[in-house]
């Protein structure tokens, strides 16, 4: 594996040998025609090591996956340089199995996709170092990927939905909102002004478990009651937030005065409480509420694949050389309009969430 220079983002020169052996270990027999474009995504940006090939049309032709979960478990969460070892240890493995799986030759890829953006610095330059090898062995085009856009589009996989769609990102480590008007056109309409949902809820626990002198095994005395009220305040709070930014996209014409559609995905998507609190939404604004299936709302390479396959498909972010390519861990999710969202103060009728 590369060695990272001491400036932020930047590689030394792939080193070609274990590449070589890697790629050697493929001996698919020529048999099975692919009459579609290929594209390998590999994502690393956090603590999931992923890999999927995926074709044009979107078919999952191979996937692998490997979480860290259980080691940042006993750690009391994740440790960026305990994570860039996990992703070093696993991302060749995970690399040979999402190929082997979807009986595709690494000389068979139209293009290579890989998160580059944004992150755990570390853990995206895992991902990068490696790809950037395997791009340097097969001469194949490299498409950089943003995080939170793959997560965006991915409905477009599982789907049928044109542009323009309000997406609903909500995970351990972002909340936001935006309005996806093309594959890499993006307007930021609103994100959390200081932690994600999931992390909120980390700290308050913790804060509860020392309050109550908790110790590993035991649960606290009021679980029961914090988890209702906080899956109450933030299904409710998140629901009123999103139901402001249609409002405004639809006054503003920049979504369908009916049949627009809501896209949520994002770890915290899987809650079926929030959900129905956003139902209740896009029942009263005439929008469709679309999610991804759960697997699809956290990290993984499918998406990443996916992704690629959009830009590959639209001519966007295709690279022919990588010479200069870094990582980025922190990077805005497109065009940030919130500062206008806010100026259109605009009044929210109220909703009875029964859920």
């Amino acid at each position: 594996m590369l060695i990272l220079n001491k400036t932020a983002g930047v590689f030394s020169k792939p080193s070609k040998r274990n590449m070589y052996e890697f790629l050697r270990s493929f001996n698919f027999h020529p048999g099975k025609l692919f009459l579609h474009k290929l594209v390998l995504g590999i994502e690393t940006s956090c603590d999931d090591t992923a890999a999927a090939v995926v074709d044009e049309t979107g078919n999952v032709l191979g996937e692998a996956i490997h979480s860290q979960t259980e080691v940042h478990l006993k750690t009391g969460g994740i440790i960026p340089p305990v994570a860039q070892q996990l992703h070093r240890e696993n991302i060749q493995r995970i690399v040979q199995e999402a190929l082997s799986a979807s009986k595709v030759s690494p000389s068979e890829l139209s293009a290579i996709a890989t998160t580059i953006k944004p992150g755990l610095a570390l853990s995206l330059g895992v991902g990068l170092s490696f790809s950037l090898q395997l791009v340097d062995q097969l001469k194949k085009p490299f498409i950089p990927i943003h995080h939170m856009e793959a997560h965006a589009l991915t409905i477009r996989l599982t789907n049928k939905v044109e542009f323009p769609f309000l997406v609903l990102l909500i995970s351990g480590g972002h909340c936001l909102l935006a309005l996806v008007r093309g594959v890499s056109d993006f307007l930021l309409l609103g994100k959390s002004l200081d932690i994600a949902p999931g992390d909120m809820l980390d700290k308050m626990i913790m804060q509860k478990e020392k309050e109550e002198g908790i110790e590993k095994g035991q649960i606290l005395s009021s679980a029961a009651d914090i988890a209702a009220a906080v899956q109450h305040t933030v299904a409710c709070h998140i629901a009123k937030r999103t139901h402001r930014a249609i409002l405004f996209c639809k006054q503003r014409d920049l979504l369908c005065q009916s049949n627009a559609v809501l896209v949520v995905s994002g770890g915290v998507a899987s809650n079926l409480y929030i959900r129905k609190a956003l139902e209740i939404v896009t029942n009263a604004t005439q929008c469709t509420l679309l999610c991804p299936p759960p697997r699809l709302c956290t990290d993984n390479g499918i998406m990443i694949a996916w992704n690629g396959v959009e830009r590959l498909r639209a001519g966007l972010g295709i690279l022919h050389s990588t010479e200069g390519i870094r990582y980025e861990p922190k990077c805005p999710l497109g065009a940030d309009i919130s500062k206008e969202v806010g100026e259109a103060a605009i009044k929210v009728p109220q909703l009875k969430m029964k859920i």
